[in-house]
């Protein structure tokens, strides 16, 4: 058996398990994509690749109840939840489906000169997608559809939990009529995935993971000058700073640190509450987490047995040091893993600089706006963040000295189909979703014209 297999993390359990690629696969893999750009790509239009992704987003929404129980046996996220990622998956597709040709469409630029001069957007070639585990269709839609419109092909590989996803997913742009070698599933191992980037065939590579594989992807293909978008982890500030409404953002708190089990990179980690409102947030915040119930669906097991031991050793060492975990006990059931609360955590513990990844808060009490803004940016990542004000003034302010790539003002989760995506610092480089996200792997390539 390779190492693609899907263990149920609510059962322990072996559902599937797949066989790792050979060298002959991935060279088949790189020669189809390759053979389908040049041959495929440069014969359609936008608007012929756009209906063929909008017809997949149709087959996804179709097929949302089969995706969802997929989803849940490979990382255990409730099938409601799952539902929602798919459905949200379509939207995604359809949206760069409607779009693609404005989001495209030729650009005049004034030159000095007086001479026309046009930017025309044009795919590159082969792109390389490595996707994680937390949103096995998400995570790949919002990546493989603005490829293939644009006119690229994409070889995806999908996490190594997460084989069931992948398979489903290269039938459905099949499928929805896209040719052999537009949409290739391979799965590779990691040096598979060197191969695959040093490969002069390949274009590009988009990557969805840890900051660890991040670096390393990064480095792969600097050496071998491909571009690259990296979307990695995140330790999410949510600052409280004047509300009238605690009720509301302790309820935006709360779904923003429990959404996905707590595994997502852009929940919010790190809650940062002004003193007027700590005492009183800190309570109901807590209270909240801790009736929390898996019984009643409100969070799912973490994705793996190596993600629950991490998520327990980071809690445990925290505690070590000197923090307090005042929900919670850091002793999971299985996978099942209690949402915790940490407090009295200090610049010097490492968990002050780790990105915590289950159902575990981080809460800090400061005096002022500068001093959130302080600890907000001393988290080497800077994905999103929340500001709660009903000063919007002040919330813009605040907003424009976080080193964040998102700053959602009085909400959590303001993600949108059609919203550009992505963090600075440690967190990554590069836009996905959006005009920006579908601009990423493009030729921008100049037209001039004489007079």
């Amino acid at each position: 058996m390779g190492k693609y297999a899907v263990i149920d993390p609510a059962t322990r359990t072996i559902v599937t398990a797949h066989t790792d690629a050979t060298a002959v696969e991935v060279e088949v893999a790189l020669s189809s994509a390759h053979e389908t750009y040049n041959r495929w790509s440069r014969r359609t239009s936008i608007a012929d690749r756009a209906k063929l992704v909008g017809r997949a987003a149709e087959l996804l929404r179709e097929r949302a109840d089969e995706f969802a129980a997929i989803i849940n046996r490979e990382m255990g996220k409730p099938v409601t939840d799952g539902r929602e990622e798919v459905l949200f998956s379509a939207d995604i597709m359809r949206t760069f489906a409607q779009r693609a040709e404005e989001w495209l469409s030729d650009e005049d630029i004034q030159a000095e000169d007086g001479l026309r001069t046009v930017i025309r957007r044009q795919g590159i070639g082969v792109i390389l997608g490595i996707m994680p585990w937390n949103y096995p269709v998400y995570q790949v839609a919002r990546f493989a559809a603005p490829n293939l419109i644009v006119g690229n092909t994409v070889i995806v590989k999908h996490a190594n939990q997460c084989p069931d996803s992948a398979l489903a997913l290269e039938t459905l742009f099949r499928d929805a009529g896209f040719p052999d070698g537009a949409y290739v599933n391979v799965f590779a191992t990691h040096d598979h995935i060197s191969t695959i980037i040093a490969d002069d065939r390949v274009q590009g590579v988009s990557l969805t993971g840890s900051e660890r594989a991040g670096a390393i992807v990064a480095e792969q293909a600097g050496r071998h000058l491909k571009k690259c978008v990296l979307e990695l982890g995140g330790s999410d500030p949510f600052i409280v700073l004047d509300t009238e409404d605690l009720d509301a953002a302790v309820r935006h708190a709360v779904w923003g640190r429990m959404k996905n089990s707590g595994q997502s990179c852009t929940g919010s980690k790190r809650f940062i509450i002004i003193d007027r409102h700590y005492e009183e947030f800190a309570g109901k915040f807590s209270q909240a987490l801790s009736t929390q119930s898996r019984e009643n669906g409100d969070y799912g097991p973490l994705a793996s047995d190596d993600a629950t031991s991490t998520l327990v050793a980071q809690v445990q060492g925290a505690i070590e040091q000197g923090a307090e975990l005042i929900v919670g006990d850091n002793a999971p059931d299985g996978n099942f893993y209690r949402p915790g609360v940490l407090v009295n955590i200090s610049p010097q513990m490492d968990v002050y600089s780790q990105e915590l990844f289950g159902p575990v808060a981080q809460l800090y009490r400061v005096s002022s706006d500068e001093e959130a803004i302080e600890l907000a940016n001393s988290s080497p990542y800077g994905l999103g963040s929340v500001v709660i004000c009903d000063d919007l003034d002040r919330a813009e302010r605040v907003g424009e000295q976080l080193e964040v790539g998102m700053v959602y003002v009085n909400a959590a989760g303001l993600d949108g189909a059609d919203v550009p995506f992505g963090g600075v610092k440690k967190s990554g480089f590069g836009r996905e979703l959006g005009r920006l996200g579908i601009d990423e792997f493009t030729n921008k390539k100049i037209y001039r014209y004489g007079r």
